[in-house]
């Protein structure tokens, strides 16, 4: 080997020692500044294992699930809202200053007739109980009010019909391809009746009640009504599926809605639709599309038409097209607290034929209960 090579190589080997030593004495030194339980035993690798643990931290604490909230079990709802009811009884008060009086005059008669009416009690039914009453009251003796408030109990009690099944069909079915179905609950009615609100608390009482829930924010008209469910739904640990995009087409969203919940073998899928005027029939028409576009997926077991019980008797002609249209399987009355409107419960039974299944009596997110006819009743006549 020529000498000139030999010094080449030997530089070059030097070199490399020297940057070698310099390389291993800053490791050292950048170890030295953490505490014993840091320091990387392998000086090239620390900063790869400091960036590791950050983005492991951060991610965790993304990730991090909030804190779920624990809704009001279903069988106690009831009994904290009926004394709500009681307290706020506008029918129940004015009938019993009538029955107070003692001996009935046909004045007093009228008088209980036309706070029925102003109930929305509705004619049909008002006619019905006047006439029991009158009758009642030729056998027994009107001088005790009790009595006749006993009459009044068990015809208004008949009149709310407790015979009526109130119970929501959540029940497991089984799909002809041997899959279970999730029990899907469309969610109808008319603008301002409080209808994403419902299906929110609707959930809660699911949740509450044990069921797994998949929520469809099938209102894509609002922004705001999609993002009002993913609040809702967060709150209690239920999934939302929603439009990337406002003004999608909302059977769409509602048939994806039923798809997540099967594959996620879900309980129930509750769908929130659009408020829309019933004398709209290009809107009406939609809510028939969904319907048979949720039903592609699975049956739709339930169509839940959310009423506010302030509006009365044109309440019932809203609950009459819409029935209609999407055959309504249950009422959600909303507004009950403060109102004078209660008769709107026999109204709307004796209308559709079909019960009322849930009440809102308030604002808090657990203000909503499955109704029962006769505490209902007793609530208005404390």
């Amino acid at each position: 080997m020529e000498p000139i090579q030999i010094a080449i190589i030997a530089a070059v080997a030097l070199l490399l020692i020297v940057a070698l030593t310099v390389v291993v004495t800053r490791g050292r030194g950048r170890n030295a500044e953490l505490p014993p339980s840091e320091a990387s035993p392998y000086p090239g690798d620390l900063g790869a294992e400091s960036t590791t643990a950050t983005a492991t931290l951060e991610r965790e604490s993304v990730e991090a699930p909030p804190t779920l909230e624990r809704p009001e079990a279903s069988a106690t709802r009831w009994q904290r809202l009926r004394a709500r009811l009681a307290r706020s009884g506008a029918i129940g008060n004015a009938l019993l200053t009538v029955l107070s009086r003692g001996r009935l005059t046909e004045e007093d008669w009228e008088e209980l007739e036309e706070t029925l009416l102003l109930a929305d009690v509705g004619m049909g039914p008002t006619t019905e109980l006047m006439t029991t009453l009158r009758r009642e009251a030729k056998v027994l003796d009107t001088s005790d009010p009790e009595a006749v408030r006993a009459v009044l109990r068990r015809e208004l009690v008949a009149l709310v019909d407790p015979s009526m099944d109130r119970t929501l069909d959540i029940s497991p079915v089984v799909g002809d391809d041997g899959e279970p179905h999730p029990a899907t609950v469309l969610v109808v009615g008319v603008n301002g009746t409080g209808k994403t609100t419902t299906v929110g608390k609707i959930a809660r009482v699911l949740v509450a009640d044990g069921h797994s829930v998949v929520l469809g924010a099938a209102d894509t008209f609002r922004a705001a009504a999609a993002d009002q469910l993913t609040t809702w739904g967060q709150r209690v640990g239920v999934d939302v599926v929603r439009a990337d995009r406002e003004g999608a087409d909302p059977a769409s969203v509602a048939f994806d809605a039923v798809r997540e919940g099967r594959q996620r073998r879900a309980d129930v899928v509750l769908i929130d639709t659009a408020g829309r005027l019933q004398n709209k029939s290009d809107l009406m028409n939609e809510l028939g599309k969904i319907k048979r576009v949720m039903g592609r997926e699975a049956p739709v077991r339930e169509v839940l038409l959310v009423l506010d019980a302030t509006t009365g008797q044109n309440g019932m002609r809203q609950a009459q097209v819409f029935s209609d249209v999407v055959d309504v399987t249950g009422i959600v009355l909303t507004k009950l607290d403060g109102s004078a409107k209660g008769g709107i419960v026999i109204a709307v039974q004796r209308e559709l034929g079909v019960p009322v299944k849930y009440v809102g009596l308030g604002e808090g997110p657990d203000d909503l209960a499955p109704f029962d006819a006769e505490g209902f009743v007793d609530a208005l006549l404390s």
